[in-house]
């Protein structure tokens, strides 16, 4: 037992100094720009995460949400209570099957892009959420090439995640992070409603 004891801390100190190579040359700081897309459940949940990581850390942070809006949400309950720390604009009016109304679904994108715009010029925000965001560039509800020249322009330091499923590749290939979320098995398909808590 003691020898397998002894070989399992060789194995581990040779991890961490490996590990300490690696991040001897780690010591630049940015803003980034993060991408979470895919067909799996998470991509928003990650990123309110990294929200409320910002809070607990003193930041300011902005949350436009493009799609949701219509139904109270858990998350919009717990920003609430931090009104200096967070700026939640839910300014979605649901999916776009649910308006079936293309010229207001443009209208409605244009009012929450000049949200994100907003808050990524303004130096009180440190981190801004555009949240279901890649939906409305799959519909083409925004010009592709504008929220790239925004994005590009972003200050260094400040850090912009974008959600939603099908995230365009000229995106993806700006992004300093990229996360697919990929659809394994989910509750939906054996007749589980949406819950609060889980999805909302």
């Amino acid at each position: 037992m003691e020898r397998s004891d002894e070989r399992h801390n060789e194995k581990m100190k040779k991890k961490q100094a490996a590990h300490e190579k690696i991040m001897a040359n780690k010591t630049r700081e940015q803003g980034l720009l993060i991408v979470h897309t895919g067909k799996g459940k998470g991509k928003t949940t990650a990123a309110l995460g990294m929200v409320v990581r910002a809070i607990g850390h003193g930041m300011k942070v902005g949350v436009v949400q493009f799609v949701k809006g219509a139904m109270a949400t858990g998350e919009k309950a717990v920003f609430d209570a931090f009104p200096d720390r967070v700026e939640f604009r839910p300014m979605g009016e649901g999916f776009t099957w649910n308006t079936q109304d293309r010229a207001r679904d443009i209208a409605v994108a244009r009012q929450a892009w000049e949200e994100v715009k907003r808050m990524i010029a303004d130096p009180a925000y440190q981190m801004v959420l555009a949240d279901e965001l890649n939906i409305v560039l799959r519909y083409d509800y925004l010009p592709l090439e504008e929220v790239l020249e925004v994005l590009a322009a972003k200050p260094e330091m400040k850090h912009v995640i974008v959600t939603g499923r099908n995230a365009p590749e000229p995106l993806m290939e700006a992004a300093d992070l990229v996360t697919e979320m990929a659809l394994v098995k989910h509750p939906f398909r054996s007749g589980v409603k949406a819950q609060p808590g889980i999805e909302f």
